[in-house]
């Protein structure tokens, strides 16, 4: 069977990601842009602000909301260490209060739930009840993303603000497992810890004790 195409910016079917945080990835990522074929314009650099819901009682639903919609994606699978994420739950503010009983809160696998008093409630109530809760916490995330395309994988390198502290972020995702290990390979980033956006504010903001990949 072909390989599917990649086209950057545009929706495949689900792909495996490379990923990792730290300080620094200078080398790698002048390596990944002379490597790169040429990309789309609006793919040379990316602006955004989302704000992440992380739990302490989960690692494998990723939860984020965006513009005033959410989107939730859940880990399926780790295959030679780069991992599967599918789409879980979309939806938009206001929200359904059964939708964050059904579908919301059971995602972040908390024992405990909100009081849900009204029919909907808006980004700020939603956020008012993260706050509350002892296991939740919205974390704001800026990104600065730099698109590139080694090995027909679609790859980035990045500025992340979590919080307002600053890492660093490089990655490579691909349908095809054997494009994103050349691509790892070519980019010298070989040894170099795979860190999904869930697990790098988690060790940001405190809730896991473990350090960035440098």
């Amino acid at each position: 069977m072909a390989k599917e195409e990649l086209k950057i910016g545009e929706i495949s079917k689900p792909r495996f990601e490379f990923r990792s945080f730290g300080r620094s990835f200078d080398d790698a990522a002048k390596r990944m842009a002379r490597l790169s074929v040429p990309v789309p314009e609006k793919v040379w650099e990316r602006h955004s602000t989302e704000t992440y819901i992380v739990s302490r009682t989960n690692d494998v639903n990723n939860t984020k909301i965006r513009d005033g919609k959410m989107d939730i994606k859940t880990f399926v699978q780790s295959v030679d260490g780069l991992e599967q994420w599918n789409p879980l739950m979309k939806g938009e503010f206001p929200i359904a209060a059964q939708v964050l009983k059904e579908e919301v809160f059971p995602a972040f696998k908390v024992d405990s739930y909100p009081e849900f008093t009204k029919e909907n409630y808006t980004l700020e109530e939603f956020l008012q009840m993260v706050d509350k809760h002892p296991d939740l916490q919205a974390v704001r995330v800026e990104k600065v993303r730099y698109g590139y395309m080694v090995n027909g994988t679609i790859c980035e390198t990045g500025d992340v603000y979590i919080n307002g502290a600053l890492v660093k972020t490089i990655n490579s995702e691909s349908t095809e497992l054997e494009d994103i290990k050349k691509t790892i390979a070519d980019c010298g980033l070989e040894g170099i810890e795979n860190i999904n956006y869930l697990q790098a504010i988690k060790r940001v903001i405190g809730m896991i004790n473990k350090p960035l990949a440098n």
